[in-house]
């Protein structure tokens, strides 16, 4: 039986989504809702039906239950098959659980992407304003990965006829722009490219400053949604 929180006018929501910067979330709501001694709820949204996700977001899912579970969180909710927007849907979580504090993961969109589609965080304020926003930012290590990667530094992929370039200097040719994790005891610059694309974390792999082939139908499909 869980127990009974002392504090009911405060509610906490950690938004997640597929990447690594989840656990951190869960954690860092976890955390606020201890102190305040006050609900806690989880939630994810996939505008695909649950049963047609692939085998590594349910894996991520029942990662995300297990926490739950260890974190004490009051319930972990699954928004499947939703093709409203991301805002409308947390907006109605919020509203139906009384939320009053939110946690989610720091979005990388280009200036010229919040004029063109606006802010995620903007959007999430008009849509429910009186609530209070943990923005957390991506982790520049990747733990999970153990002693593999030494600490990411700030990256950027440029696009060159087929292929993606990895760049450590900005410029007008920038496709994407993220963090570069190297793999240790190499001389070359092999490892994994992080990059955000609206809530979800993306990781490529490079091999000789070059993107591994089997990603680049995904970064052109990406880069054609952005055109």
């Amino acid at each position: 039986m869980k127990k009974v929180k002392s504090r009911m006018d405060e509610s906490i929501l950690v938004c997640v989504y597929y990447g690594p910067n989840g656990e951190r979330l869960i954690k860092r709501g976890a955390k606020i809702a201890n102190m305040l001694d006050c609900p806690f709820y989880i939630v994810t949204v996939d505008p695909s039906p649950f049963d047609e996700l692939d085998a590594e977001k349910t894996d991520y899912i029942t990662k995300w239950k297990n926490l739950a579970e260890a974190n004490n969180a009051d319930e972990f909710i699954i928004k499947d098959n939703e093709k409203r927007p991301f805002a409308k849907v947390i907006g109605e979580v919020a509203r139906e659980k009384h939320i009053t504090q939110i946690v989610l993961g720091q979005t990388a969109q280009s200036r010229w992407e919040q004029i063109a589609k606006g802010s995620i965080i903007n959007t999430l304020i008009r849509e429910i304003p009186f609530i209070d926003l943990h923005i957390v930012s991506v982790a520049r290590t990747l733990k999970e990965q153990g002693e593999m990667y030494e600490k990411g530094c700030r990256a950027y992929l440029v696009k060159e006829d087929e292929n993606y370039l990895l760049s450590f200097k900005f410029s007008p040719h920038v496709e994407y722009e993220g963090i570069f994790f190297k793999e240790i005891g190499t001389d070359f610059n092999n490892g994994l490219f992080k990059f955000i694309k609206g809530t979800e974390t993306i990781q490529v792999h490079v091999t000789e400053d070059i993107v591994n082939d089997k990603y680049t139908d995904l970064l052109n499909k990406d880069l054609d949604e952005k055109h």
